[in-house]
């Protein structure tokens, strides 16, 4: 598109195309953390419960891990080739990945390469993403008019939340077609096998729009990049540049963003024993009412600056983060937060005999006495606090003043460690639900209100960070090499800093017992952002970014 055709209105046309090309890419590598809980049960069989759980956050971390290769990789094409073919090749791959999960035979069918493919194609999904999102906030920075650049890009920035919200609306559609055993068997594979469909519509609108101008001008006049990675990372000022935009802008952005919008989804689910279909429901609609901001945020980054908003979005989230999944928990499972505050759980066993329960192959059997306590706890979804006790003791469980004795499963042949645990954990069972611990959310009540007007509290935050982020970067860097310089620290950021905190929240909640220790690794990470951020970022709100 030329600069005439903007200035006869192509503002809306360069807008919308990029964006519904992202929204689309970002469904269906959603789609996934959506589904975790079904993927895990098809392809990763193989293990036991918990395990297998990490082990489906592990692959969706999975596409997280190579988003900064595949931003490396395609943000030199989009240096030397242009912003719109790299990112058509990018759709390919997503779509092409994608569809391909849904077919995929599951560990009962084809054993240990089930799991091995589901990760090779997460492995695509990452580098294609990690392509996209600099090409799409680049190409639409580059054709804004002045003043308004903060404005344009936000739109952009809309694209994540409403491709995860379009996830929700597909699964919750389906859900409900096929009923929830059906969904669980075989219907979650219809929500990857229709993103096919978006993928023609997508490349239809895509093939529509011309160049970026600003990349049209630089090939014009002989100053396009040679070698957009040597001089985007060998050069000492612009280093300086990526780093700084890393730990002083997209790292806190990063974990605000999936803090307040997976690990709620998480946290709800998994935690708090929220029915799917009803979690899905109040995230969709607070992501719906929370989307607008996105927009709001952006405009007014033209106005005030980038760097204020995102900053404050950091530390009001390394504030409140705590308060407010704690204020979820009472919200979403009264009954739980109840029973927690009036008969805490403790483990009291000795340290020594104490696993840290992850198998990576399946084989490992945790048969100590409190391994068979903290097992049984953390699929429960109880929240307990570890005590020391003597070495060779026997670990109990208190729950409030009612002592339950573990068992020592040690020695012990597989059928009568089975037949033991089976006793056990009734009678735990019963000990819990008799101190009011339920074992699932009563749907009548939730406080689905309340449920929603938290999620939106962090969807506000999300928008306050992401929001003014894509012009943030597009302004640091330089035309030549913008999209390899800017595409690197965003997806180290958002693919590592990001992708990584549901499994790294969640380990740190099954190794403490707290439900919320979580917590502490996006609360961290948002901290130092807002600090790192205020010293050394300098604003650049209104850069010229021909230059």
């Amino acid at each position: 598109m030329s600069q005439d055709e903007v200035r006869k209105g192509g503002h809306l046309t360069v807008i919308g195309g990029a964006s519904a090309g992202t929204i689309f890419e970002w469904y269906d590598f959603y789609l996934y953390g959506s589904l975790a809980g079904f993927i895990s049960k098809h392809f990763f069989s193989g293990v036991n419960e918990t395990t297998g759980y990490i082990f489906a956050l592990l692959a969706f971390a999975a596409g997280f891990f190579v988003r900064p290769f595949g931003a490396v990789v395609f943000g030199r094409l989009g240096d030397l080739w242009g912003r719109k073919n790299t990112f058509l090749v990018t759709m390919l791959l997503m779509g092409g990945s994608t569809f391909v999960v849904g077919l995929l035979p599951g560990y009962d069918t084809i054993g240990v390469a089930a799991p091995i493919l589901l990760v090779a194609m997460r492995l695509l999904q990452g580098l294609a993403l990690g392509g996209e999102y600099g090409g799409a906030a680049t190409y639409v920075a580059e054709h804004a008019p002045p003043g308004k650049r903060g404005l344009y890009t936000s739109f952009i920035q809309t694209t994540a939340t409403l491709g995860l919200f379009l996830s929700l609306i597909v699964i919750l559609g389906v859900r409900g077609q096929t009923g929830e055993d059906a969904f669980a068997d075989w219907g979650w594979r219809i929500p990857f096998l229709a993103s096919i469909l978006l993928l023609g519509v997508s490349l239809w609108i895509r093939l529509k729009l011309g160049e970026s101008p600003v990349f049209q001008k630089m090939v014009e006049e002989g100053r396009a990049a040679k070698k957009p990675l040597s001089e985007a990372f060998a050069d000492g000022r612009n280093l300086k540049l990526v780093i700084l935009a890393l730990v002083g802008l997209t790292a806190g952005q990063a974990v605000v963003w999936y803090t307040g919008q997976f690990y709620a989804l998480f946290f709800l689910e998994k935690t708090l024993k929220v029915d799917g279909p009803t979690a899905n429901t109040l995230v969709a609609i607070a992501l719906l009412l929370g989307t607008p901001f996105f927009i709001v945020f952006g405009w007014l980054s033209d106005k005030v600056g980038r760097k204020p908003i995102i900053l404050a979005g950091c530390l009001i989230a390394a504030l409140s983060f705590f308060p407010l999944f704690k204020a979820l928990t009472v919200a979403a499972n009264p009954a739980l937060a109840a029973a927690s505050a009036s008969a805490p759980v403790r483990v009291i066993a000795d340290p020594a005999a104490c696993s840290f329960q992850f198998d990576p192959v399946g084989k490992t059997a945790f048969t100590r006495s409190c391994d068979v306590a903290k097992s049984a706890l953390a699929s429960a979804g109880v929240s307990y606090e570890n005590v020391a006790a003597p070495a060779g003791s026997l670990a109990v469980v208190e729950i409030g003043t009612v002592k339950v004795a573990s068992f020592e499963g040690a020695g012990m042949s597989g059928k009568a460690f089975a037949e033991a645990q089976t006793v056990w954990r009734k009678d735990l069972g019963a000990a819990l639900a008799a101190a009011g611990y339920p074992a699932k959310a009563e749907a009548a009540k939730v406080d689905k209100p309340l449920v929603v007007a938290i999620l939106f509290a962090l969807v506000l935050l999300v928008t306050m960070v992401y929001g003014p982020i894509a012009a943030a970067l597009v302004e640091m860097f330089p035309a030549r090499i913008r999209y390899t310089s800017m595409s690197l620290p965003y997806h180290i950021g958002n693919g590592w800093f990001g992708g990584f905190l549901p499994t790294t929240a969640f380990a740190m909640v099954a190794a403490t017992g707290n439900i919320y220790f979580g917590l502490w690794y996006p609360v961290v990470v948002a901290a130092a952002t807002a600090v790192i951020g205020w010293l050394f970022v300098r604003e650049m709100k209104g850069a010229d970014i021909e230059a």
